[in-house]
């Protein structure tokens, strides 16, 4: 978990670097190194990793707690973020209704997630309107939109949380995604050359995909007769579908960041930017895993 916080902010590791070869410091096709500080990015992330395990094996509600707070953080990144814009985001009810929606799963599972997104859609509708009528939809889209990226989808790691091997269920979608990361590090930053989406994330590379593949299927084939009494294939396919949803949450954000005319969404962590930079890729991997347990019967 570690070395995933050592990450650029995409799979292909090259995300918050500049191209060097695109303003005459680099030769075009020239290797990068990493461009961070990677024993700090390390030693962050090891402790957040170490946060996360402790909390999982000590009591599921310490992790849920922990969720909240890193949850909440992203909110308010991303609340801040549209505020720069002047897109006036009705906080307090989403703010409410996100615990809500984390609180809500954990008791009642996926009927509390939905019942509770339900509800703060309504109630961010409502608390709005006392604000007037212009820019109504624009603030109102973009509650909404925050509140489906951010709790909605945050309530899925809490769904894995559930039943009595919940931990080992978490577990394993944060390794299969932080090999997705770890994976498209360091073969996007050491071999990448053919660029995947250059007009959304312009360093991120095939190369880094294929590496992201390559570790994801590994891991995943590993952990789930491991961990989850799964089989090696399923473990295969967890993987596939993991790079693919890492992979789309990383464009998601950079599309984010980029309309927004933003770099990153936060600096609270040191060599890393903001807890939504961390956060992208897991977002959207995590109902990928989910789902695809269920229809494994696991």
């Amino acid at each position: 978990m570690a070395l995933e916080q050592a990450r650029e902010s995409d799979p292909s590791g090259e995300d918050s670097q500049e191209s060097d070869a695109a303003d005459g410091k680099r030769p075009p096709g020239k290797k990068r190194g990493p461009g961070r500080n990677l024993p700090i990015a390390i030693g962050v992330g090891a402790g957040l990793g170490a946060l996360v395990v402790v909390s999982l094996y000590t009591r599921k509600e310490i992790f849920l707690a922990v969720l909240v707070v890193f949850l909440g953080l992203a909110v308010r990144e991303l609340t801040d973020a549209f505020a720069a814009r002047d897109i006036r985001v009705p906080l307090i009810p989403l703010a409410v209704g996100g615990l809500a929606m984390l609180v809500t799963s954990y008791v009642y599972g996926a009927e509390g997630l939905i019942g509770s997104f339900a509800l703060t859609i309504l109630v961010l509708l409502v608390w709005r309107m006392a604000a007037g009528a212009e820019d109504y939809v624009r603030d109102v889209t973009a509650g909404i939109f925050t509140a489906a990226y951010i709790p909605f989808l945050g309530g899925f790691a809490v769904l894995l949380l559930e039943p009595g091997d919940g931990a080992e269920r978490v577990v394993t979608f944060i390794a299969i995604t932080v090999a997705s990361d770890i994976g498209g590090f360091f073969a996007g930053t050491f071999l990448g050359r053919h660029k995947l989406a250059p007009a959304i994330s312009p360093k991120k590379t095939w190369e880094g995909l294929a590496g992201s593949a390559v570790a994801c299927m590994l891991v995943g084939a590993w952990l789930m007769p491991w961990l989850l009494d799964g089989q090696i294939w399923q473990g295969a396919v967890l993987g596939v579908a993991v790079v693919c949803s890492a992979t789309l949450g990383d464009l998601i954000e950079s599309m984010i960041k980029r309309d927004l005319g933003v770099k990153d969404l936060g600096n609270l962590l040191p060599e890393h930017g903001g807890v939504m930079d961390r956060l992208d890729s897991l977002l959207a991997s995590v109902p990928i895993v989910w789902i695809a347990l269920q229809v494994f019967g696991i």
